[in-house]
């Protein structure tokens, strides 16, 4: 812009003689430093290379193009077709020495339409690449939001589950302590007052249950199909009925960890098995569940092969069993293991707190 600047300036103190040297020369050094300010309002530059050009004709018609083009690169194509139609008929009013009809009498208008022609193009495409990289922004918020919101309810979920297995295992204490209390009159005194207390604390902590965990329970929630300790099995059972090739392996019982790890065992396997269904519908598939402290741990890896039949999904379970695992202390790594296989890996390692206790 300097560069134009300097040559307009140039090219009208060479152009005119005598009187008008000096304020050719002005005008075109008022043009550039209008188009060289930011500061400057951007109806000022247009008008000033407008009537600049309009008056001088062609020496200043570079400052004039460069108007033209900033008008045209921010969507304003009509002003810039204004001010160059405006230029143009200038020149045929006041018919200046270097008019810009000559020596072609169309080679100005030409430079004009290309000018303004470019600038549109240059301006659209501004345009493309912000509304592209806006939208990658929201598909990116959008994106983190559904994570959240996965994770959010895969912990409601698993508060859901926790709340069914402990509410049982209490209610269970509740009962027996009540059944023992009832035939009391054979124990000793402090045995039964222990009995008492232990049937009043226990159902207290059952309504306490029920009233911090209850609470995240989802009302709409299809509750026919939450797991149970039990469901391992079955859910591959359900999956060698529905067509799919697994070998299963399964070392200790689950009864050797945590309810949590249950449950999250069950939840590992059953996502495994529905991707591989549908991303490698007909490929083997092979299923290890170790219960053996310190860790227990399930591995499930299939080949690769023909995609199944799409299935409704949120797409975001691997989200919500990261969150799971995590929650226990454990780990999950998801992803290729080499020669076409995919391996879902988890270790949930066990807490016996308990151990370390001192005992009454």
């Amino acid at each position: 812009m300097v560069v134009l600047t300097l040559s307009a300036v140039q090219n009208s103190s060479s152009t005119f003689t005598g009187r008008y040297a000096t304020p050719a020369s002005a005008a075109a050094l008022l043009c550039g430093v209008a188009l060289l300010v930011p500061r400057v309002p951007w109806p000022v530059a247009p008008a000033l290379g407008t009537a600049a050009a309009g008056w001088w004709g062609w020496p200043l018609l570079p400052l004039l193009l460069l108007a033209l083009f900033d008008l045209s690169a921010r969507r304003r194509a009509w002003l810039a077709a204004g001010c160059a139609v405006l230029a143009l008929a200038a020149n045929i009013v006041t018919r200046p020495a270097s008019s810009l009809w000559t020596p072609q009498p169309y080679g100005s208008s030409l430079f004009l339409i290309m000018v303004v022609v470019v600038g549109l193009w240059i301006g659209k495409r501004r345009q493309l690449v912000a509304d592209l990289n806006l939208e990658v922004d929201h598909l990116r918020l959008e994106r983190q939001l559904r994570e959240q919101a996965a994770r959010a309810a895969e912990r409601a979920h698993i508060a859901a589950e926790m709340h069914d297995v402990l509410a049982h295992r209490l209610s269970l204490i509740a009962l027996h302590s009540g059944a023992l209390a009832a035939r009391s009159a054979s124990l000793p005194d402090s045995i039964t007052s222990r009995l008492t207390v232990l049937r009043t604390t226990s159902t207290e902590a059952l309504a306490d249950l029920r009233d911090v965990l209850g609470a995240l329970r989802d009302p709409d929630a299809d509750r026919s199909h939450a797991p149970v300790l039990r469901d391992v099995g079955e859910v591959i059972e359900q999956a060698r009925t529905g067509g799919q090739q697994i070998q299963a392996c399964v070392r200790g019982v689950p009864d050797q960890v945590p309810a949590a790890h249950q449950l999250a065992v069950y939840r590992l396997v059953q996502e495994a098995l529905t991707n591989a269904r549908k991303h490698a519908h007909g490929a083997p598939v092979d299923v290890h569940i170790d219960y053996l402290p310190p860790d227990a741990s399930v591995l499930v890896t299939n080949q690769a092969g023909r995609a199944g039949i799409p299935a409704v999904s949120s797409g975001f379970g691997l989200v919500g069993l990261r969150e799971r695992v995590t929650a226990l202390g454990g780990t999950l790594q998801v992803g290729p293991a080499g020669q076409g296989t995919w391996r879902l890996s988890a270790s949930l390692p066990q807490h016996h707190d308990s151990e370390h206790e001192d005992t009454p």
